[in-house]
């Protein structure tokens, strides 16, 4: 009867309740406000039409057109590049101690010699991977590092810190491996398969620290002097600011938490032997007071797990994401140094058609040129050439920089597309994986406490049973 009404009911609230399709459809972040959603997106998404120009215009310009249509339905089935990072090595040297990890690769691609590769590379390597990608593709998102010692707590030689640095590495390389543009990289190849003499030969190719002095110092100056950003843009840069807070706060409150977690195992640590010094001296409370010191010797070995997994599961997830925000800011801001050498060309040349126009009624009888014995006409005719020439370069320099634009802005919206669905999908089994950490913590603990009581029960039974004095037989009548 219980499983018919249940049908019943569902079947009645069929046109109220929506279908489970409609639910996704229908899913909004809570962290995103003013954003446009997609209405058949299974997952937020920023608005990709706010710039006013063509789809089609767009993404023939983009970069990222040349291999996105062969990714755009991929899934890990057809994927043709595969990378793990394991084996941890500690290398001491006179000068210096490092690790080194082992980064495999497997791979269809043509353009590799080899299906699989091996090779060792040093937490330096990586971020040299980093700076070339952000240097090649400035407009699209490269996956942010670990901090180089962001596990205070632990010496960077444990195990402990090389398998969480193991497992952030091996999410770095996923994602340059899993994005349509980056996985293709000359850098991002020879990082997987030179051998160690030819990757640092390559290494030495790179840009010079002037140039990227150089670059900073531009992308800054866009920060603080663009004012003509896209109100796309706008939202962007809005909402990264907001989720970076909010996901600040959830940090420091993880680290409050895990502190207060600490403290309280101390004294967890120092309740245990109080119990089993007190039985020595009480011997009919002896298996009592075992059992309550077992119980929490029990719970202490629980609190750690928790404490050990909260730091290296929850919050260094967290702090992977707070550096994402700082790599979209970056992006952005280079986006705007884009469009402020876009814009500035644009007043240049409106400027230039206006002394055209000026030049056409002016009288240079009184000019310089004039005075110096030229014919006025003369003088007017070679001004006129000069602007007409400038204003040809200024016509190509713009539209070049409108493409140069246009690719800008396309690339950003396809990477925040696909990191807003990594985000959902990561945030999701992060926050799942916290919850059922929890549930499975208390579940040991209630076991604990439970058998305590059972083997106190059972001692009180044990007790009852020898203290109550047997009732007396009555004669036999017979």
């Amino acid at each position: 009867m219980a499983d018919t009404g249940y049908s019943s009911g569902s079947k009645d609230g069929e046109n109220d309740s929506p279908t489970k399709s409609e639910e996704k459809r229908a899913f909004k972040d809570p962290l995103i406000s003013g954003l446009d959603i997609t209405d058949d997106a299974d997952m937020e998404s920023l608005s990709l039409d706010a710039s006013g120009k063509s789809d089609l215009s767009i993404s023939r310009s983009s970069s990222l057109i040349a291999n996105l249509s062969h990714f755009e339905d991929a899934d890990d089935d057809t994927h043709d590049l595969f990378v793990n990072v394991d084996d941890p090595e500690k290398h001491t040297g006179t000068m210096e101690s490092y690790v080194t990890f082992r980064v495999n690769a497997k791979t269809t691609r043509s353009e590799y010699d080899d299906s699989e590769y091996s090779v060792r590379r040093r937490y330096n390597d990586f971020l040299w991977l980093r700076q070339r990608l952000e240097e090649t593709y400035p407009t699209h998102l490269v996956p942010p590092l670990p901090e180089k010692h962001s596990l205070r707590r632990l010496d960077r030689f444990s195990p402990e810190f090389l398998r969480v640095r193991q497992a952030a590495l091996q999410k770095f390389l996923k994602r340059i491996a899993d994005h349509p543009v980056l996985s293709f990289d000359k850098s991002f190849q020879v990082f997987l398969t030179a051998k160690a003499w030819e990757f640092q030969a390559y290494k030495k190719q790179g840009t010079g620290l002037l140039g990227r002095v150089t670059d900073s110092l531009h992308n800054i100056s866009a920060s603080y002097m663009n004012k003509n950003r896209p109100p796309e843009f706008v939202v962007m840069y809005d909402y990264i600011h907001a989720l970076s807070e909010k996901i600040s706060v959830m940090d420091r409150i993880c680290q409050r938490v895990s502190k207060e977690q600490a403290e309280h195992l101390i004294e967890l640590s120092e309740w245990g032997p109080i119990y089993t010094l007190w039985s020595n001296s009480e011997e009919e409370l002896v298996p009592s007071l075992l059992a309550m010191s077992d119980a929490v010797d029990k719970c202490c070995q629980y609190m750690r797990e928790v404490i050990d997994a909260n730091d290296d599961d929850f919050a260094q997830p967290l702090k992977e994401y707070i550096l994402f925000t700082d790599a979209i800011k970056a992006v952005l801001r280079r986006r705007d140094a884009i469009q402020m050498e876009f814009d500035a060309t644009v007043d240049e040349l409106n400027r230039k058609k206006d002394e055209r126009e000026q030049l056409k009624i002016s009288d240079q009888t009184y000019s310089i040129g004039a005075f110096l014995g030229k014919d006025p006409e003369d003088v007017k005719q070679q001004k006129q050439e000069k602007l007409e020439h400038n204003i040809e370069e200024l016509t190509k320099q713009m539209e070049e920089l409108n493409d140069k634009t246009v690719c800008a802005d396309t690339d950003l919206r396809a990477d925040m597309e696909r990191w807003h669905k990594n985000k959902q999908k990561d945030l999701k089994e992060l926050f799942m994986s916290q919850a059922d950490r929890q549930i499975k913590y208390y579940e040991k603990c209630l076991k604990s406490w439970e058998g305590a009581i059972r083997k106190i029960q059972a001692k009180d039974l044990e007790y009852i049973t020898t203290e109550v004095p047997e009732e007396p037989t009555e004669p036999d009548s017979s």
